[in-house]
């Protein structure tokens, strides 16, 4: 049975994460970039390990920085499919840390999002990561969206967000000359930042306190070895095989997957449950032209509207100076599918077939269908933009990146919203722990996230 960690809320300690400590301070800050990575002197046909991490993305190693800083006398290795680190969510987001404001006041997202924002500036000003702490205006352009606007300003003060204050239409010219709006939440404290740069950042931490990571290392299956080793005497010290899809083979006592789009196939080679099932949405942002760029300072966002899944598109300034306008939600025919042409039978089929994605169709219809005729017509796209930002033209933008975003769907189409653990049956159940969900806001969280996977592993593993 998957159980989500909103349950778990004992295992965590006080109810703030501290914000200096052990997971920022134990390794100090340095002038080195985050060099690539490799798995070192191991050969994966030959490595054992005490604990196997199976995803090299923010989350997976956020837990195996956090996990070897904790446990310093564990062999432990971060297995990634791909040649490199961090290339699909971590690298594909619009890189805003955020607030903490949406989320359900004394939830495990509301709590780790503010925690989370808290020790990422914590941790970027420790290596010397370059962020800009940029703010957001939550912006109400209509008379209507005004009481979810002071609703939402309600939630974020009942979150501990800082700085927040509602402001007039003069004051959000002053902060965004170009923006018109009748009422805004203003949220200084919401920044941008690289992730990636961020997560190589944590995988250099890891390798230098000991870890290894082996890269291009697609994980086929997990599964207790051939020896029966729980049957043993004395047990095999490295009961559990990893083995990729060219047939080579890892050792270890335990295993942790952070498989992000994959986190429910990774899950069910140990005998879990299919569900949650994971539902690919691309995200497709358009950019704002350079000569164009002076329109926007900082983070512009719509307000809420409880009744669709997703946030609709707003203005995300970056570290290079572009503005990223977007995304919107629409299904990937393909869990890495970054192009809307991107198709993959077996990936369409699972949607269709075996998660909730149906009913979550016919429960949001009108949206999903304006969200595809958007994807098609930038025109439309526009008009939307247009609400908050009157000068921008269709000329003044261009298709830009995309993201594909691993959305965890229940059989009765809802969006699961809290992490969800699950650790497999039979013989091999005692040494996996598989994190089948770690919903947005997941690059801003991933150091709150990854001591909750700490202290689970600890529970479970008895470490």
């Amino acid at each position: 049975m998957w159980s989500t960690l909103r349950y778990l809320g004992g295992a965590c300690g006080p109810a703030r994460c501290r914000l200096a400590g052990d997971i920022l301070r134990a390794s100090g800050p340095t002038s080195r970039g985050p060099r690539l990575l490799c798995g070192g002197s191991r050969s994966s046909s030959t490595s054992s390990f005490d604990l196997v991490i199976v995803g090299g993305g923010i989350v997976g190693l956020a837990s195996a920085r956090t996990l070897i800083l904790k446990h310093p006398g564990l062999s432990i290795g971060v297995v990634e499919k791909e040649k490199d680190l961090a290339l699909h969510q971590t690298g594909r987001n619009s890189g805003v840390i955020h607030s903490g404001i949406y989320y359900k006041p004394e939830s495990l997202k509301a709590r780790l999002c503010v925690e989370g924002s808290a020790l990422i500036y914590e941790y970027c000003n420790l290596k010397g990561i370059p962020y800009k702490q940029c703010g957001k205006l939550i912006v109400a352009v209509e008379q209507e969206e005004i009481p979810r606007l002071q609703a939402l300003y309600e939630r974020g003060l009942q979150n501990g967000v800082q700085g927040l204050r509602l402001i007039q239409q003069e004051d959000i010219k002053k902060k965004e000359p170009y923006c018109r709006g009748l009422m805004a939440i203003d949220c200084p404290y919401t920044g941008i930042v690289n992730y990636q740069q961020v997560a190589l950042s944590f995988a250099q931490d890891f390798q230098e306190a000991g870890g290894s990571i082996l890269k291009d290392f697609e994980v086929k299956d997990i599964e207790i070895v051939k020896e029966s080793p729980s049957r043993s005497k004395d047990g095999m010290k490295y009961p559990v095989a990893v083995t990729n899809t060219k047939g080579e083979e890892i050792q270890c006592r335990y295993v942790v997957t952070c498989a992000g789009l994959y986190s429910d196939r990774i899950s069910e080679l140990s005998g879990c449950d299919p569900d949650p099932q994971i539902v690919p949405f691309r995200g497709d942002y358009l950019l704002l032209k350079p000569e164009k760029s002076y329109l926007v300072k900082g983070n512009i966002y719509p307000v809420p509207d409880s009744r669709v899944p997703f946030l609709g598109v707003h203005f995300t300034p970056r570290l290079d100076g572009s503005i990223w306008l977007g995304p919107n939600a629409v299904l990937a025919f393909k869990r890495e599918g970054y192009r809307p042409f991107d198709f993959s039978a077996r990936d369409t089929m699972e949607t269709i077939l075996k998660s909730g994605f149906i009913k979550l169709v016919f429960q949001n219809f009108s949206y999903g269908a304006n969200e595809m005729y958007k994807a098609c017509f930038l025109s439309e796209t526009v008009k939307h933009l247009q609400k908050f930002i009157p000068e921008i033209t269709v000329s003044d933008v261009l298709r830009g990146p995309a993201g594909v975003r691993a959305q965890a769907l229940d059989r009765d189409g809802n969006l699961v919203d809290d992490f969800v653990f699950d650790g497999g049956s039979g013989e091999i159940g005692d040494h996996v722990l598989h994190v089948r969900n770690a919903p947005s806001p997941a690059a801003t969280s991933s150091l709150a996230i990854s001591r909750l996977i700490a202290d689970e592993v600890q529970q479970r593993f008895k470490l």
